[in-house]
């Protein structure tokens, strides 16, 4: 290999660099310059149709042509016609700026008309009572939106599992999260089956579920689900004793409709079951009004259109049209074809 081919190599890498840092220093954006001056026949021209000054352009173009190392532009004070470089530079550039353009667009329109998929982890209580009624009546109104609603009790990092919103009980959350209520008030009921009460009896207090037993659920962490009262302003926290412990809201309104002992539910996910007469609410009285659920997401992310326009559907959906359908207890099965 000759010295004067090395150093051909060593010039050409050289020019590569420098273009290299002109477009990490000037990005895109001085090339278009470049491009709008030629396409407009002059700075003013250029200018105008940019919404800036002529001088402002003029200083673009010298630090691009600097950092480059080669004039682009040939300029009098009547004409601006590029140089034989800045022609190249033009026939290569000219249909790369027009694909970056469409891209821009696509992404544009992307933002702008709600479309794509949502991702939303969430309880299963909250999926079958709040977000399956609520989702029905946005993807109606939204037909280019996809939505994913994943049954997940476990407290997980949103953003690194790749979801765009999750929906947690109370609002204590992290704080770069932006919470949303969903519904009114929550309050969680003590129920029970009629057989098991006329064989057991009625707790009057919740000190006597010492005596009874209780249905418990575990949440993914291994942790036991404590009962929580309240009467007169006492307070009180019972971690219950019981032959049966489940994993999900679901399988506990199962075992108490099955005889299995008191589950300690959501009043409004039993209701079904509460109207119909197989479950019989006890100690009533010590059941304390509680803060709603909360779809959350990341205040520090661009929402797309379809985020966005699902949080304004949320904040002014009327809840009191969101009732669990009581298929979704599992008991009654919603007819099937033959």
């Amino acid at each position: 290999m000759t010295s004067n081919h090395c150093a051909d190599k060593t010039s050409k890498s050289t020019q590569l660099d420098k273009v290299s840092f002109a477009m990490d220093q000037f990005r895109l954006d001085s090339l278009d310059v470049f491009a709008a001056i030629v396409r407009c026949g002059g700075f003013r021209a250029a200018a105008l149709e940019r919404g800036v000054s002529s001088s402002a352009l003029s200083q673009t173009i010298n630090a691009l042509e600097e950092a480059l190392g080669i004039r682009l532009l040939n300029r009098t004070t009547r004409s601006v016609a590029p140089t034989e470089a800045g022609q190249r530079l033009l026939q290569r550039l000219g249909p790369a700026l027009t694909d970056i353009r469409l891209a821009v667009d696509d992404l544009n329109q992307l933002k702008e008309n709600p479309s794509g998929t949502l991702r939303i982890n969430a309880p299963g209580p909250a999926i079958d009572h709040l977000l399956c009624p609520a989702m029905f009546t946005f993807m109606d109104t939204y037909p280019d939106i996809r939505v994913e609603l994943i049954s997940d009790a476990a407290v997980i990092d949103i953003v690194e599992q790749g979801f765009d919103a999750g929906v947690r009980f109370g609002k204590q959350l992290a704080q770069d999260m932006i919470a949303v209520p969903l519904g009114p008030s929550l309050r969680y009921a003590i129920v029970a089956s009629p057989n098991y009460i006329a064989k057991h009896g009625l707790p009057l207090t919740p000190n006597d579920l010492a005596g009874h037993n209780c249905i418990r659920r575990r949440f993914p962490g291994g942790t036991l689900v404590s009962w929580q009262f309240e009467k007169g302003g006492d307070a009180l926290e019972v971690l219950p004793e019981g032959r049966l412990t489940v994993s999900s809201a679901h399988n506990e309104l199962q075992a108490a409709v099955a005889g299995c002992g008191l589950a300690h539910i959501f009043e409004d996910y039993a209701r079904p079951d509460l109207t119909n007469g197989r479950l019989t609410e006890v100690l009533k009285d010590w059941s304390p009004l509680l803060p709603s659920w909360y779809l959350y997401y990341p205040s520090k992310r661009h929402s797309s259109a379809a985020m966005r326009e699902l949080v304004s559907f949320l904040r002014s959906y009327d809840w009191k049209v969101s009732q669990m359908p009581a298929y979704l207890n599992g008991h009654d099965q919603p007819n099937k074809p033959t």
